[in-house]
């Protein structure tokens, strides 16, 4: 490059002396030596200047092809992955987004005898409607009570259980046990709901058990006072195997130097657990019920709709249940679906509230 600078030079060099010689009426004051070395001088920052500028643009040129070389490969090493996504996005749009179509039942005088392109608008009457009964606040106090309760015992009880089991030595025995409490989360509430109708029933194994030891037989499905607590409990053992073992990994990745610093310092295993194994697993106690605050507004459907009836529908009816009874039972297809969207505006809210504040509380960022 410094060589065809140079040449360059010298080829404008000798074209200036030439032009000098031609042109008669140049200054004579001027010697033509400082003259060639001005001349010199501003070719010279010039021809360098566009050489860097030169340099620049294929620099950028060259970083934006490996970039692109790069974005290439990754996405064709990338590709299986992305394929193996694609019938669960596509699930997700065909059951999940293309239906939010039907929110717009909220807002119409539905009939079922039209398109929801066909109905006739009416406004916020639905939700004017639903607002106006004096059964819907009573639903939303069901609902957040069971709800809250749940959240609760679903803390509370699988933390207690992951620490009963990590002082467990034998591996046999701890497995076992993991087993046992985590098997309950795989089976169907429509299966359970039948045992727990035997079982939980006036003549069943707990009110039997209850009358050998001399007390009162409890109506636990059948008594309004009762039946919220029952949900509660019953949930709690069908769930609770599964953060037990969320928290049991948590406990495990806990440095052992740590036990062995509190124990050379004198404390049991009691103490150890309190000022050891607490706090180590607390981020991940916090980031579970962050998390779980979305859930406020869903009792559990499944559940109640299986287990619940007219006699306990003062304690036990939720907005789930409400809106099938109103809308499946009752046909008020509007209502029922201003129902939903409310429900399900509070919970994005709480959930997007629940993120922001793992994020800014346990550093747990999910986007």
């Amino acid at each position: 490059m410094d060589k065809m600078i140079w040449h360059l030079m010298q080829c404008h060099i000798i074209f200036l002396k030439i032009k000098m010689k031609e042109n008669k009426n140049i200054n004579k004051n001027i010697h033509h030596k400082s003259y060639i070395k001005v001349i010199i001088v501003e070719f010279t920052q010039d021809t360098r200047a566009d050489i860097i500028k030169e340099k620049r643009r294929r620099k950028q040129m060259s970083s934006s092809t490996k970039t692109g070389r790069k974005l290439r490969k990754r996405f064709k090493k990338e590709l299986p992955f992305h394929l193996m996504l694609l019938p669960a996005v596509v699930m997700v749009v065909l059951f999940k987004y293309i239906p939010m179509a039907g929110l717009s039942i909220a807002f119409q005088d539905y009939s079922p005898l039209y398109s929801i392109f066909e109905q006739e608008w009416c406004g916020w009457e639905n939700f004017k409607y639903i607002f106006s009964l004096s059964t819907f606040p009573r639903v939303i106090y069901n609902t957040l009570f069971i709800a809250i309760m749940k959240i609760v015992a679903g803390i509370i009880v699988p933390v207690t259980v992951a620490l009963l089991l990590n002082e467990v030595r034998n591996i046999v025995y701890k497995r076992t046990l993991q087993t046992i409490v985590y098997l309950p989360h795989f089976i169907s509430w429509v299966a359970l709901a039948g045992i727990f109708l035997d079982v939980l029933g006036m003549d069943g194994i707990v009110n039997n058990f209850l009358a050998t030891i001399g007390l009162n037989r409890v109506y636990f499905l059948g008594d309004e006072k009762v039946f919220p607590f029952t949900m509660v409990v019953t949930d709690t053992w069908k769930t609770f195997g599964w953060n037990t073992i969320v928290y049991l990994a948590a406990i495990t990745g806990i440095s052992p130097a740590l036990y062995e610093a509190a124990a050379l310092d004198g404390a049991g295993r009691f103490r150890q657990i309190l000022h050891v194994a607490i706090p180590g697993i607390l981020p991940i106690v916090l980031l579970m019920t962050v998390l779980s605050i979305g859930n406020v507004l869903r009792a559990g459907f499944d559940q109640i709709f299986n287990l619940y009836s007219p006699l306990v529908y003062s304690t036990g009816d939720i907005i789930d249940t409400f809106v099938y009874r109103m809308g499946i039972l009752g046909a008020q297809f509007g209502p029922a679906t201003a129902v939903g969207l409310f429900q399900s505006v509070v919970s994005c809210v709480l959930i997007v509230a629940g993120y922001w504040a793992a994020e800014k509380f346990a550093g747990y960022q999910v986007f």
